[in-house]
């Protein structure tokens, strides 16, 4: 039972623009519809400024639909310079393939590849774009753009009005290359919507142009909206740049961190786009917030959701109490586990001291770097301020014992209210 994929995504203000909404939500709302968007792998990761195409693809499958995911080992050859002021660095054959692995094992974290007819696919780009001869595809494709078309491209215009800002003919090309992407995907898989941000609204109408002339066919296109902080940063961007959903690139606990941190202005716009939570759950999420914002439940909720989707939910689970645990919650002896253990020591400062029965805090605290000096360790003792593994240490003749290390080598210490240190005995 297939169901109108436009209007939950209109309703959830996902989209930007939409070609014909009339005649693409009928359809919506007869057949099963085939979508893609593109993702040119030029990084080995995507960033959450990719989820709201992701999240597009994945409500079109729950809701009965198909999608495909290109991974543009084609496109990714060129670069798209849509929004760039400047000509991007081309990378080897090599370099996109490498790249392509990782983004889809990303995507897989939100498609289903085996569930029938609407099963989603993900599809190289290359496969078709790395046949075709120059010959074949200026005569077959290129006669049907003209070249004032398509410099009226607001990012053509603007590089080429730029003597600082120009454009190779090698991006200046990338429109059709695109176009001719939709048209062999409504050829060989009756693909007949592109979605894309809305920077690419006019790749997708060269598109949808393309399957009129030369298919004689109607086809689609839908933008997504370029997502601004209610303090008006581009989404996705932090003082360490962007925000990555590779683990190796973004730790899980950053991940999550990066959505608890969501001003109070953008949470409920950002649960609907970046959750399947339904709208009235949501409404009652928000109402529950704002009785008692200090409190951040929309936000941590948003920060669960996206994390468990992305990273799995055992990640998930470990990074949320990790934050409870490093932001003054209690814990037990027992949940610093080795799992625990490894999240914290990448997200705290960390440093190593030797023992062998036993070892004075105050020589701990300064070896393995949790205080500069024994002035400052015996003063943070006084004041109150060193708990070890949970429990507060109240004399700085206290003796760290071998039956106190965690795991036989560690000591989770808090120092102060908020700052903490992993020292590792050698």
């Amino acid at each position: 039972m297939v169901q109108n994929a436009l209007a939950v995504l209109m309703e959830r203000n996902c989209i930007e623009w939409c070609s014909n909404p009339e005649e693409l939500g009928s359809l919506f709302s007869t057949e099963m519809v085939t979508g893609y968007i593109g993702f040119d792998p030029t990084a080995d990761s995507l960033h959450v400024g990719h989820l709201i195409p992701i999240m597009g693809l994945a409500w079109m499958q729950r809701l009965g639909h198909r999608p495909i995911a290109i991974a543009g080992g084609g496109t990714g050859l060129i670069g798209d310079p849509s929004g760039k002021s400047k000509e991007r660095n081309l990378l080897t054959l090599e370099q996109v393939e490498q790249n392509m692995v990782s983004v889809k094992k990303q995507l897989e974290q939100f498609l289903d590849f085996d569930c029938g007819p609407n099963s989603a696919l993900i599809i190289n780009n290359y496969d078709w774009l790395g046949k075709l001869g120059l010959i074949e595809f200026l005569r077959d494709t290129g006669k049907y753009f003209t070249v004032n078309y398509m410099i009226g491209r607001e990012y053509v215009k603007s590089r080429l009005e730029d003597p600082e800002k120009s454009i190779s003919f090698t991006e200046f090309s990338y429109m059709l290359l695109q176009a001719y992407d939709f048209y062999h995907l409504y050829k060989e898989y009756g693909c007949k919507l592109q979605m894309g941000g809305n920077d690419q609204q006019g790749n997708i109408i060269a598109g949808i142009d393309l399957i009129r002339k030369k298919a004689g066919g109607q086809a689609y296109g839908i933008t997504y909206p370029l997502l601004l902080t209610a303090s008006g940063q581009k989404f996705g961007k932090t003082e360490d740049g962007a925000v990555w959903l590779s683990p190796q690139k973004t730790s899980p606990y950053k991940f999550y961190q990066f959505w608890i941190n969501t001003d109070d202005r953008d949470v409920e716009k950002l649960l609907k786009l970046f959750t399947f939570l339904p709208l009235e759950e949501i409404r009652e999420l928000m109402e529950e917030h704002e009785k008692s914002p200090e409190k951040r439940s929309a936000q941590r909720r948003l920060a669960w959701e996206v994390t468990k989707v992305v990273h799995g939910e055992t990640a998930a689970a470990s990074v949320r109490r990790a934050s409870e645990i490093l932001f003054g919650g209690a814990f037990e002896l027992s949940e610093l586990d080795e799992n625990m253990l490894s999240v914290l020591r990448r997200e705290v400062p960390s440093g190593h001291f030797s023992m062998e029965d036993s070892q004075n805090i105050v020589d701990v605290l300064v070896a393995s770097g949790a205080c500069k000096s024994k002035g400052e360790a015996k003063r943070l003792i006084k004041g109150g301020g060193l708990a070890v593994n949970g429990r507060k240490v109240s004399s700085e003749d206290e003796l760290i014992q071998r039956e106190d290390l965690l795991l036989g080598k560690y000591v989770f210490l808090r120092l102060g209210k908020k700052r903490y240190h992993i020292a590792e005995n050698q």
